[in-house]
Parts: structure tokens; sequence; C-alpha cells
């Protein structure tokens, strides 16, 4: 892949970020993620790329566009695989709550892995546990473990899970052990992400979410120098047998960074529509402009870039497909 690609795709990110921000705190997350995938696919045409899409918004009769399988990009430039959110907290935008986010994720072909959309039980580390925990412990282990490596008190542990009902054992074995918990409402990207940004004050990311946004993560963390583990969790027969047609012999298995992106090059970005742990939301400031907030990563090189873009919108462009008050 070439460089110049990372800057390409930051482009991608930022029109589906400022297409959904209009539909923030307006109670209507598929609007949101409407406009956002619609925008997101129109932008794909001006890079140049020959893309298939491995994680998206669903197979091919589930959705209009962006759907796996879709060829995207100019079809002029390298062959790879792409994996989008292009808004990753859809229920965060519709809710004006924080850390909604564009993202994509892109790889040479065959390199990313084509994830089922079910449940993935993910272990989420920054650069300074990479290789010294294991998804398989009990959560026990994996606690003392990573005090240990970190030199803290297992009290001075901060872990973040998501706020779900499935969670509630878990949650007790966390407050068993006298840590503290950072919950989040939604946005499993953003939350596997935290533990490589030491101003986030998270150690661990614990817990099960979507297994198309582990995959997106594990490619963040790669560039991150971080670390993600999966395991998928398939409810019942069909699901199982969904991970079989998809490639994925043993379901069960452990994923390693590896299996899930790959070792060759990645490239990462994302622009936040709401105020997140690590970028700013949309903001609409004078002049027909707003302003947004973008990260781009690749994994090669280990360059993390943070990109502040002040955008003409003349008639504000985005709004049109709002709905009338």
């Amino acid at each position: 892949m070439e460089r110049e690609l990372a800057l390409e795709i930051v482009r991608v990110t930022e029109a589906a970020a400022l297409a959904s921000a209009p539909w923030m705190g307006r109670g209507d997350k598929n609007g949101a993620d409407g406009a956002a995938t619609a925008a997101m696919r129109a932008m794909f045409d001006t890079v140049s790329i020959r893309g298939t899409v491995v994680i998206g918004e669903g197979e091919m009769d589930e959705a209009p566009m962006l759907y796996i399988g879709e060829e995207v990009g100019s079809l002029n430039g390298p062959e790879v695989d792409v994996a989008v959110d292009p808004l990753e907290g859809t229920e965060i935008v519709a809710k004006g709550l924080n850390n909604a986010m564009s993202v994509i994720a892109i790889a040479n072909k065959g390199n990313l892995l084509h994830a089922p959309d079910m449940y993935m039980e993910k272990l989420a580390v920054g650069p300074e546990l990479v290789g010294k925990l294991s998804l398989l412990d009990p959560i026990e282990t994996t606690l003392e473990k990573a005090a240990e490596a970190l030199n803290k008190k297992m009290s001075e542990l901060t872990v973040m899970i998501l706020d779900r009902p499935r969670h509630e054992s878990l949650v007790k074995a966390l407050r068993k052990a006298g840590l503290r918990i950072k919950f989040l409402s939604d946005g499993d990207v953003a939350g596997a992400m935290a533990p490589a940004f030491p101003e986030a004050g998270i150690d661990l990311y614990v817990g099960s979410g979507g297994a198309p946004e582990g995959v997106l993560a594990a490619a963040a963390l790669k560039c991150l120098g971080g670390e993600l583990q999966g395991r998928l969790m398939p409810a019942g027969a069909q699901e199982y047998e969904r991970c079989i047609r998809m490639g994925i012999s043993n379901p069960y298995q452990i994923l390693t960074m590896e299996d899930m992106v790959g070792n060759d090059d990645v490239i990462f970005a994302a622009t936040g529509v709401t105020p997140g742990e690590f970028l700013g939301g949309v903001r609409y400031i004078s002049g027909e402009r707003a302003e947004t907030f973008s990260i781009v990563m690749r994994a090669k090189t280990r360059t993390i870039r943070f990109i502040r873009s002040l955008h003409y919108l003349p008639n504000k462009p985005f709004l049109t497909a709002l709905p009338e008050a």
C-alpha cells in the first residue's frame, strides 16, 4: 500500500462524520447511519484503490451500499481489503452522547478477517501488556498479571467495559478485585483502543462486543503497538455454521492479531462525530464552516497523525436529508 492512502482515506471518514453529525440528539439512529453510509460510499469513488469490503453494513441483501463483497474505490490502485463502520455508535449520536466515530481500516488483499456479525469476547491492551496476558485465563488471573506487569496495585487498575446486562457476572468479579471500572454506553472500537492512549487512563478493555468492531479495533491497535485477543461467540447452530461458511474452521479458537489483521501493513483512520476519549466531535463554527478531528495511523511506520480540519460547507449540504420540523 502507498503511504498517500493514509490521507486519502481520512477524507472518507471526514465525509461520513460531517454527514451524520447533524443527526446528533435527534433520536434517529437509522437516519444518522444512513447519512454516514451514503457519504462514505460516495467519497470512496475518489480513492485510488481496488478495494473489496470484507466488513461493512451487512450482506448484499441486507445493505444497499458498503455491503460485504462490494468493490469500492476508483478501481485504479492496489488491491486491498476494506473494513468500515460509517457510524460507530449510532445510538450515541441519536442520544447526543460521547465517543461516536466514523472508522475505516484497509490492508493488502487477504489480510483482514471476514468477521461474522456476532458477538466476540475481547481482551484489549496497550503496548506495556502486549504478550503478557491471555484470553484463556480467568479474569482474576488476567488482573493479577496486569497489575504485576504494570507495577500497580490492584486498586490502581482501571478497566473499561460496555455497560450491558450480559456483563453482570464479569462486573461482579471486577468489583470483587477492588479495581476501578469505567463503563462505556456504546462505541466498542473506541473502547478497545483506549488502553493504547495513556491520556485515557485505561489499563484493560474486557467483555464482549461486535466481532466486526473487534477487527477494526485490532487494526487500530496494530498501528498503536497494542494488542487485541478475541474469541467468537456463536449463538446456536446457525451462527456456528455461518462461521464455517466464512472460512473460520474453529469458531471457538482464540483469534490473535495476525488472525484478524494479518502480518502485513494496515492503515486505520477515524473521525470523531461526537467528542470522545481521544477525538473531538464535529463542531460547527461561523462562516459556514465545520471543524473535524481525525486520527490516521499506519502499522508499517507506527506513524500516528492527529488531523484538525476546517471544512467550508456552503448551503449546508448535509442538512438536506434531515426531516422537516
